[in-house]
Protein backbone atom coordinates (compact mmCIF):
# COMPACT_ATOMS: atom_id res chain seq x y z
CA UNK A 1 0.00 0.00 0.00
CA UNK A 2 2.82 2.43 0.86
CA UNK A 3 4.52 1.64 -2.43
CA UNK A 4 1.33 2.39 -4.39
CA UNK A 5 0.95 5.75 -2.64
CA UNK A 6 4.62 6.54 -3.28
CA UNK A 7 4.31 5.61 -6.96
CA UNK A 8 1.17 7.75 -7.33
CA UNK A 9 2.78 10.71 -5.56
CA UNK A 10 5.93 10.54 -7.66
CA UNK A 11 3.88 10.27 -10.88
CA UNK A 12 2.36 13.66 -10.11
CA UNK A 13 5.74 15.17 -11.02
CA UNK A 14 5.29 13.95 -14.57
CA UNK A 15 1.70 15.17 -14.73
CA UNK A 16 2.52 18.69 -13.53
CA UNK A 17 6.17 18.97 -14.57
CA UNK A 18 7.50 19.70 -11.09
CA UNK A 19 9.55 17.92 -8.45
CA UNK A 20 6.94 16.20 -6.25
CA UNK A 21 9.28 16.25 -3.23
CA UNK A 22 9.57 20.05 -3.38
CA UNK A 23 5.80 20.34 -3.86
CA UNK A 24 5.17 18.03 -0.91
CA UNK A 25 7.61 19.86 1.36
CA UNK A 26 5.99 23.21 0.55
CA UNK A 27 2.50 21.73 0.96
CA UNK A 28 3.20 20.13 4.35
CA UNK A 29 5.50 22.94 5.49
CA UNK A 30 2.77 25.53 4.93
CA UNK A 31 0.29 23.80 7.25
CA UNK A 32 1.58 25.32 10.53
CA UNK A 33 1.83 28.78 8.96
CA UNK A 34 -1.71 28.48 7.59
CA UNK A 35 -2.93 27.42 11.04
CA UNK A 36 -1.16 30.36 12.69
CA UNK A 37 -2.65 32.73 10.12
CA UNK A 38 -6.14 31.45 10.89
CA UNK A 39 -5.51 31.93 14.62
CA UNK A 40 -4.27 35.47 13.89
CA UNK A 41 -7.40 36.15 11.83
CA UNK A 42 -9.72 34.90 14.57
CA UNK A 43 -7.85 36.91 17.22
CA UNK A 44 -8.04 40.11 15.17
CA UNK A 45 -11.72 39.55 14.42
CA UNK A 46 -12.54 39.08 18.10
CA UNK A 47 -10.58 42.22 19.04
CA UNK A 48 -12.20 44.26 16.28
CA UNK A 49 -8.91 44.70 14.42
CA UNK A 50 -8.34 44.49 10.69
CA UNK A 51 -8.47 40.98 9.27
CA UNK A 52 -6.93 41.93 5.92
CA UNK A 53 -3.36 40.82 6.57
CA UNK A 54 -4.29 37.57 8.34
CA UNK A 55 -6.68 36.73 5.50
CA UNK A 56 -4.04 37.39 2.87
CA UNK A 57 -1.50 35.41 4.90
CA UNK A 58 -3.83 32.43 5.28
CA UNK A 59 -4.67 32.59 1.56
CA UNK A 60 -1.00 32.69 0.63
CA UNK A 61 -0.13 29.65 2.72
CA UNK A 62 -3.22 27.85 1.43
CA UNK A 63 -2.01 28.15 -2.17
CA UNK A 64 1.77 28.29 -1.61
CA UNK A 65 2.49 24.84 -3.03
CA UNK A 66 0.28 25.65 -5.99
CA UNK A 67 2.15 28.91 -6.53
CA UNK A 68 5.25 26.77 -6.94
CA UNK A 69 3.26 24.66 -9.38
CA UNK A 70 2.16 27.79 -11.30
CA UNK A 71 5.73 29.07 -11.54
CA UNK A 72 7.59 25.84 -12.23
CA UNK A 73 4.97 23.49 -13.60
CA UNK A 74 2.18 22.98 -16.06
CA UNK A 75 -1.44 21.76 -16.11
CA UNK A 76 -2.34 23.82 -13.04
CA UNK A 77 -5.95 23.33 -11.86
CA UNK A 78 -8.24 26.28 -12.69
CA UNK A 79 -9.20 26.83 -9.05
CA UNK A 80 -5.58 27.72 -8.19
CA UNK A 81 -5.72 30.64 -10.60
CA UNK A 82 -9.12 31.63 -9.19
CA UNK A 83 -7.85 31.69 -5.59
CA UNK A 84 -4.73 33.67 -6.54
CA UNK A 85 -6.80 36.21 -8.49
CA UNK A 86 -9.31 36.47 -5.63
CA UNK A 87 -6.45 37.04 -3.19
CA UNK A 88 -5.06 39.84 -5.36
CA UNK A 89 -8.48 41.46 -5.83
CA UNK A 90 -9.20 41.29 -2.10
CA UNK A 91 -5.79 42.79 -1.28
CA UNK A 92 -6.28 45.63 -3.77
CA UNK A 93 -9.84 46.30 -2.59
CA UNK A 94 -8.88 46.40 1.09
CA UNK A 95 -5.85 48.60 0.39
CA UNK A 96 -8.06 51.02 -1.55
CA UNK A 97 -10.54 51.12 1.33
CA UNK A 98 -7.80 51.70 3.91
CA UNK A 99 -6.27 54.53 1.88
CA UNK A 100 -9.67 56.22 1.47
CA UNK A 101 -10.31 55.89 5.21
CA UNK A 102 -6.92 57.39 6.11
CA UNK A 103 -7.41 60.28 3.66
CA UNK A 104 -10.85 60.98 5.13
CA UNK A 105 -9.44 60.95 8.66
CA UNK A 106 -6.62 63.30 7.65
CA UNK A 107 -9.08 65.73 6.03
CA UNK A 108 -11.24 65.67 9.18
CA UNK A 109 -8.19 66.41 11.34
CA UNK A 110 -7.15 69.28 9.08
CA UNK A 111 -10.68 70.76 9.03
CA UNK A 112 -11.03 70.42 12.78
Amino acid sequence: MFEQAYTWFMSLGDQYGVNPIIFGVIYVGAIPFFTLSIAWLVRNYRKGLSIVMPTLSASFFFVSAYLYLMIAGENVPWWVYAVVVAMLVYGAWSTYGNVRKQIKQQVEIENG
